[in-house]
């Protein structure tokens, strides 16, 4: 999920893993035929008075096919759509292991260090967290993938990859604090086009994805607000393929400048160089790659997106560091256009502040409202339609009281200008004691 540059963002932490494979055995198949047995009798008979046989043929038995085994972790494989928990796949509670990196220069140290390696064995708890996030949020995807096609509404594939995470938490979000244990870290952002981040259909929504759209896929998920971000953009057209390898390019440059003590003025300019390397030809015109530089990656904290940190995805003067411990998301846009975004169309994005201030609410349906927010969603970004599925009527004006109260923080989407394409990509990745864990890491980005 973006951060836009000068606002604070909502944390989320994220982690990485690979596809988990199951091996199943064959069943064996049976190793001889049966007969007759009245006329094999009879043939025996008759084979022994000839004197043809000097032993009597024992008839084999049939075998019995052995059933076919579940895999060492219990299932043999993710049904489809994704349905089936990801804790049954892993009945022990031992997730797949993001990508692990190295730290280089003066952080070398840590890969060896006893002292951080104890550091990094009493934060189990956390690392299961993020990796159960992570392995939900790469079958998810994947799945998402395969199957997102031209014709389908931006409905109906915000609907599939929700229902999926929910199913393989196992949190479906309708009793109440259910969703606050695990489940959405954030709505499914589908943005088209010129729109680069923060657009999810809301309510009544018809738009069809087209042939010749660019839509970028970001969602989180989370257990126990360990919130894993990451994304990654789909076209059907290759001409668009410059545009989309650029943001990967930039991404994964980022994620490999990132680590404790590295200053964000330099991951920014390990970004912008990769992004700005890379030329699109559209309409006979070649265009640039430009960096949109008014959004950022950004710090996650517990059970909230945005952290009090940004990662700019330009170069820049900002001196602050990363620290030990600390979770980022690192993410880039890229775009045809002028590289900078504006708020733009309906709102469907929202989340309630950590520090939220004790104002007197008027409207009463706000008061009803922003109870059912924190009981279902605590500070974790919420959307319309999340609403809607709880049940809650008519609550715009509450909604729009909360937000001019400054209780609640709208997220409009967030656009360059129309006729422009934009591109995403996006990891999680924690600063742990001992290597930098890219949490969200997969086969596919």
């Amino acid at each position: 999920m973006a951060a836009t540059l000068g606002k604070v963002a909502v944390a989320v932490n994220g982690t990485s893993s690979h596809t988990v494979t199951s091996t199943s055995n064959s069943a064996l198949a049976p190793t001889g035929h049966d007969h007759d047995q009245s006329e094999d009798d009879k043939d025996d008979d008759e084979a022994r008075e000839n004197g043809s046989i000097s032993t009597v043929t024992k008839k084999k038995k049939k075998k019995k096919p052995k059933k076919k085994k579940a895999g060492a972790n219990g299932v043999a494989t993710q049904s489809s759509p994704p349905r089936v928990p990801i804790a049954s796949l892993f009945p022990a509670g031992h997730y797949p292991t993001g990508e692990e990196i190295q730290y280089r220069n003066e952080s070398a140290f840590r890969t060896t260090s006893e002292e951080k390696r104890h550091l990094d064995r009493i934060n189990n708890d956390f690392l299961t967290e993020y990796r159960h996030g992570a392995e939900v949020h790469r079958q998810v995807r994947q799945w998402a993938q395969r199957n997102i096609k031209p014709g389908q509404t931006l409905t109906e594939i915000a609907e599939g990859i929700e229902d999926g995470v929910r199913a393989l938490t196992g949190h479906q979000g309708l009793e109440e604090g259910d969703n606050i244990k695990g489940g959405m870290g954030f709505p499914t952002g589908l943005s088209l086009n010129h729109c680069a981040a923060h657009y999810t259909p809301n309510a009544g929504n018809k738009t069809v994805l087209q042939q010749g759209d660019v839509m970028k896929v970001d969602f989180g998920v989370h257990l126990n607000g360990r919130i894993v971000d990451s994304a990654f953009t789909m076209a059907f057209d290759p001409v668009y393929d410059n545009l989309l390898a650029a943001a990967k390019d930039a991404t994964n440059a980022g994620v490999r400048e990132a680590g404790i003590d590295v200053r964000m003025s330099d991951i920014g300019a390990a970004i912008q160089e990769a992004m700005e390397s890379y030329e699109v030809e559209l309409g006979g015109q070649s265009l640039p790659v430009k960096c949109i530089r008014n959004l950022n990656g950004h710090s996650i904290i517990q059970h909230s997106i945005h952290g009090d940190k940004s990662v700019p995805i330009v170069k820049g003067g900002d001196q602050t560091k990363m620290e030990e411990g600390e979770t980022f998301a690192i993410e880039t846009f890229g775009s045809t256009g002028k590289g900078y975004v504006r708020d733009d169309m309906e709102t469907s994005h929202y989340a309630k502040k950590a520090e939220a201030p004790n104002v007197p609410l008027r409207v009463s349906s706000a008061r009803t409202l922003l109870a059912s927010i924190s009981k279902n969603f605590g500070t974790l970004p919420f959307c319309r339609r999340y609403l809607d599925r709880l049940g809650h009527e008519k609550y715009l004006l509450g909604l729009n009281n909360l937000v001019s109260s400054g209780i609640v923080e709208a997220y409009p989407p967030l656009c360059d200008v129309k006729g422009s394409y934009t591109a995403q990509y996006e990891h999680t990745i924690l600063l742990r004691p001992t290597v930098k864990e890219v949490i969200s890491r997969g086969d596919d980005y």
